[in-house]
């Protein structure tokens, strides 16, 4: 599982973006983001000017803490993105974007992608009827997620599901809160997939 040791609030202002690292407070008037909308430290005011690495490495490193990936794994769903027949940018999104933790925060049955390997590993997740607690398991189309019987009652699980509502459901996916199962309807296009990134460039950083 990759941990994150520093302020998470510090890591959206560095990418200069809200990463939803900390769940319902970045909806929040609470959140750091929001009122300190620059990077940390004493120059973060200043205006910089980033070569073309620098871009290529903001834009990567985005990317990573995102999806919440270490960087060994972040390398690997580069190379398996190399090897496909699509565009290697848009494979990498989309295998990003079909890893179970991913899939679980964005059906609502978890605050944030952190919280969401928690609940994987811990095995509240049901896959087709069988427990995956493997965070980075990738979901296939016609894939049904649910949470297990024995967790409906998680006070965290049920908290995230009341706030849900707050989230954009991709059409991708279908939800169903009342009964905590969520359906896989296809495959993510790279229009639902709703990261401001620049994907080519990662290729390009990557390419080097």
């Amino acid at each position: 599982m990759s941990c994150v040791n520093k302020s998470v609030c510090k890591i959206c202002r560095r990418e200069n973006l809200k990463l939803f690292l900390k769940g319902d407070r970045c909806f929040t008037d609470k959140c750091a983001f929001e009122r300190r909308p620059y990077p940390p430290g004493q120059h973060g005011q200043s205006r910089l000017k980033f070569s073309e690495f620098a871009l290529q490495l903001r834009e990567k490193q985005k990317t990573k803490r995102y999806y919440g990936v270490s960087e060994k794994q972040f390398r690997r769903y580069v190379g398996l993105a190399e090897k496909s027949k699509e565009v290697t940018g848009l494979a990498l999104l989309k295998n990003l974007e079909q890893r179970l933790d991913n899939v679980v925060t964005t059906l609502g049955f978890a605050s944030s992608r952190r919280d969401a390997r928690q609940i994987v590993s811990h095995g509240h997740i049901l896959v087709n009827g069988k427990e995956v607690n493997i965070p980075s398991y990738s979901v296939a189309k016609g894939d049904v997620i649910q949470i297990s019987g024995s967790s409906k009652e998680v006070a965290r699980i049920m908290a995230a599901v009341q706030s849900a509502t707050k989230r954009t459901m991709p059409a991708w996916l279908e939800a169903d809160h009342g009964t905590l199962k969520g359906v896989v309807k296809d495959l993510p296009g790279r229009e639902e997939i709703t990261l401001p990134v620049e994907e080519n460039m990662i290729v390009e950083y990557y390419s080097r």
